[in-house]
């Protein structure tokens, strides 16, 4: 028995690594305009930005043009990508390129040389490349066909990284881990676990989103060591019981802790069905009236017997699934039944509405 319930803990366990993120390892979004030329009459129509930068290009080739510059061929990008953490000199990025015009495709297309600048303006990564769609786009004579997306396209390696962001790792003395999803159950069971794990009180729970860990004399100067012991610790992250709920699309997420207070429930289904048949009404040749179209309509309105289902104190997620579908609601009623319950206070979990 206790065999079985260790298994068990294992297996709602997480990695340490999985819960918590490192207080300044994270990446760094980049972005810039650039041209995709080589377009086969796809590109932007007359637009300023594009002409602009066109005629800007050109200049720092030592093509001077001062007439407004009108070219099919060429559409105007922003060019996106994120800088990853410790990501040296000559690294590369793959970038995604978007339409800021109105191009018809970027099939085909080469991104001139772009640079990428960061939240400061100072520029870390430098793009360039052919591009790739994963798609096309074809129309003529009143007809098209279309696969994908083809305003936007992406560079596998596209962006070569210039700048370093400089981030001594190993001169840290102590290090904030932030959680996930924070939650204070969650940060004490990660304190337990680090300090288990070290042999000393190193680890102290700042908040629930936060925990902060002094690094050991063991491991001054070798905090990537540290982090290597510590990432792999299983850790059972605890969750709130919550309701998402997005009304688009009809789609509910319960999770297990979801409970329920003594309720009961009563649903009847409306169900109203009209159909139309034409019928053709042709007069006798001698009666010199015309032919016509006429719709018989029927309409059936049918309604099923509302049927009342008790749901106990502590029922669960598995219970409360059950009770709803034997009900035979539909995905929109269950939103409404949800939001329902949760007004008459015996849903026990946050309702979150997308």
């Amino acid at each position: 028995m206790i065999g079985f319930l260790t298994q068990a803990q294992i297996a709602d366990a997480a990695r340490l690594k999985d819960v918590v993120t490192i207080e300044g390892v994270r990446g760094n979004p980049l972005s810039g305009f650039g041209l995709v030329v080589g377009l086969n009459g796809s590109g932007d129509s007359s637009l300023p930005f594009t002409s602009q930068a066109m005629r800007r290009m050109l200049s720092q080739m030592g093509i001077s043009i001062s007439a407004e510059i009108k070219a099919k061929n060429v559409a105007g990008v922003m060019v996106t990508t994120t800088l990853p953490p410790f990501a040296r000199q000559g690294s590369q990025l793959d970038v995604t390129l978007s339409s800021v015009g109105d191009a018809k495709s970027l099939q085909g297309g080469t991104l001139i040389m772009t640079p990428l600048r960061g939240a400061d303006g100072r520029i870390y990564a430098v793009s360039q490349g052919a591009l790739s769609i994963g798609g096309f786009s074809a129309g003529g004579a009143g007809q098209g066909a279309q696969k994908n997306h083809p305003t936007v396209a992406r560079i596998a390696n596209g962006a070569i990284v210039e700048r370093e962001i400089n981030f001594a790792l190993n001169r840290e003395k102590s290090l904030e881990l932030q959680l996930r999803n924070p939650d204070f159950t969650t940060a004490n069971r990660i304190v337990r676990a680090i300090n288990g794990a070290l042999g000393q009180p190193y680890a102290k729970a700042r908040d629930s989103g936060a925990v902060d860990v002094r690094v050991p004399k063991d491991y001054q100067g070798r905090v990537v060591d540290l982090l290597t012991r510590l990432e792999t610790l299983q850790v059972e992250p605890d969750q709130l019981a919550k309701v998402v709920v997005s009304e688009r699309t009809g789609t509910i997420v319960m999770g297990e802790n979801v409970r329920v207070s003594t309720v009961a429930l009563s649903h009847g289904n409306l169900s109203i069905k009209i159909s139309s048949n034409p019928q053709v009404s042709q007069p006798n040749a001698m009666a010199g009236g015309q032919t016509a179209v006429t719709n018989q309509n029927q309409m059936n309105v049918t309604e099923q017997d509302a049927r009342l289902i008790e749901m106990q104190e502590g029922v669960t997620l598995n219970d409360l699934v059950k009770g709803l579908n034997g009900v035979g609601v539909t995905p929109r009623d269950l939103i409404a039944i949800l939001q329902t319950i949760k007004t008459a206070g015996a849903l026990q979990a946050d309702l979150v509405i997308q």
